[in-house]
């Protein structure tokens, strides 16, 4: 029996869907897996999470300086980098309460400082997702040889918090992905006693006073690592307005250091954010400005984003190297902890560039004078600055040498071509993260010349270099 045309055609395409589908499979989608529980830096393994990237954090914190109590909920809004069946986080002792993911419970174990949660449906990659967590308990600082030998993360103050957290502690405080190369923006709520003050980053978006509680809501619309972070709550006067450049600024000093305020903050917070400006390219954020507390537990300072944070009234030279860092550090942030040089090298350098714009010292003179005050068997010259270890991070090697690394460079190529590099740099990385080698290839591209020697004998090679 014959078969019509349609049959047949209808036959040829059985034949040929027979005949693929014999040849090809279509590809299962991935299974789900837990995200890793560090990103995999060497000075820091557990920190920071696999599995999804941190998008923003709204996170409010209630604190109580009698009992030393926070209080604290945390909405991270992130994006699955992989299928999820579970993914950390990171907080340091604080009790948990609670977790929901997209609004629904989920569980959750505690093992050492990280927080596993699996949600009650897995996550598929590229979803974005929320997870909520409500927890409590008194924060502690850290404490040990990385930062100087002093306690930082969340310190105690006489009326209420300081709070300054590089490397490793903001999860002292609040659940994150707590490492500076997974970069987020911050709403953060704060609320104490009436009368204190709560500072963090960005712009005050709102506050007000209600049952005898002070309320401030912070909004960070750039991207900031999470050490970055501050709810720093006391007694503050407050100055606001704008620099001659017409950033937006905000200063707070402790009112019991005003009988030490020998410099004026204010005054040149203002005037160096408007000159690194010019030499480092347009102010990142969206405030300037300064919050100054009586701590002298902590004997340093921080270059908290867009406000940082001093533990007294510190000079001058300190407040441009802090103002230099909301360029090298906060805006453009490492890849790894052990590219530390990228963030204090430039900011050390920023204070020979402030002397040498003030001119009472040339960038070349303190050059020459950081470089004789050590002799060569000096513990100095033992420190590879590309790669210092997590115990000698912030050693002053490199901080000094990593500025050494700067002005070596600048007179290899020029002064026309290094101030070319500066806002290339600060450009090219914005609101990201970089590394060394970064660094080095740009650098060449601008000079157009070969630099890999000049880098290996400054910040890789160890001992005195000859000059």
């Amino acid at each position: 029996m014959a078969l019509s045309r349609s049959a047949r055609r209808s036959s040829r395409l059985l034949a040929l869907a027979t005949a693929v589908a014999a040849g090809f499979t279509i590809a299962a989608a991935p299974a789900a897996t837990p995200g890793a529980p560090g990103i995999g830096d060497p000075y820091f393994p557990d920190l920071g999470n696999g599995g999804f990237h941190a998008l923003h954090y709204d996170l409010g914190v209630s604190y109580h300086p009698d009992s030393g109590r926070l209080d604290g909920r945390t909405t991270l809004t992130a994006r699955a980098t992989q299928n999820l069946s579970s993914f950390d986080l990171d907080l340091q002792k604080l009790t948990v309460d609670s977790i929901r993911v997209n609004d629904r419970p989920a569980d959750f174990t505690r093992t050492g400082d990280e927080i596993v949660i699996t949600p009650r449906h897995w996550l598929r990659k590229g979803e974005r997702f929320e997870v909520t967590v409500v927890y409590g308990g008194v924060p502690k600082p850290l404490n040990g040889p990385i930062v100087f030998g002093s306690d930082y993360g969340w310190m105690k103050t006489k009326d209420g918090v300081f709070v300054a957290c590089e490397p490793n502690a903001a999860s002292t405080w609040f659940p994150s992905s707590d490492h500076p190369s997974d970069k987020a923006t911050y709403d953060i709520r704060i609320d104490a006693p009436k009368g204190l003050t709560g500072v963090s980053n960005g712009l005050l978006v709102n506050s007000y006073d209600s049952g005898g509680r002070s309320y401030f809501h912070w909004r960070e619309t750039k991207p900031m690592a999470t050490y970055l972070a501050t709810a720093t709550i006391g007694k503050f006067d407050v100055k606001t307005g704008r620099t001659p450049g017409g950033t937006p600024i905000y200063v707070a000093i402790d009112p019991v250091l005003a009988h030490q305020n020998t410099v004026d903050v204010y005054a040149v917070t203002a005037e160096a954010t408007d000159y690194w400006s010019k030499l480092f390219g347009p102010y990142p954020f969206e405030e300037t400005g300064a919050v100054v507390d009586d701590m002298p537990e902590a004997g340093f300072s921080l270059e908290t984003q867009t406000k940082p944070s001093y533990s007294a009234v510190r000079s001058e030279s300190t407040i441009v190297h802090e103002l230099a860092h909301q360029w090298f550090g906060d805006s453009v942030s490492v890849r790894q902890w052990k590219d530390i040089w990228l963030n204090e090298g430039f900011a050390t350098y920023a204070q020979w560039l402030w002397a040498e714009h003030r001119g009472t010292e040339t960038a070349h003179d303190s050059f020459r004078a950081a470089y004789n005050a050590r002799p060569a068997a000096s513990d100095f010259w033992k420190i590879e600055v590309a790669d210092p270890q997590r115990d000698t991070m912030f050693s002053s090697a490199v901080y000094q040498r990593g500025a050494m690394m700067l002005q070596a460079l600048r007179e290899r190529i020029g002064d026309q071509a290094f101030f070319k590099l500066l806002p290339a740099w600060t450009k090219l990385h914005r609101y990201g993260n970089a590394d060394t080698a970064d660094f080095v290839k740009l650098a060449e591209h601008v000079s157009g010349r070969p630099l890999g020697d000049l880098f290996q004998k400054w910040i890789y090679n160890t001992g005195k270099p000859a000059l």
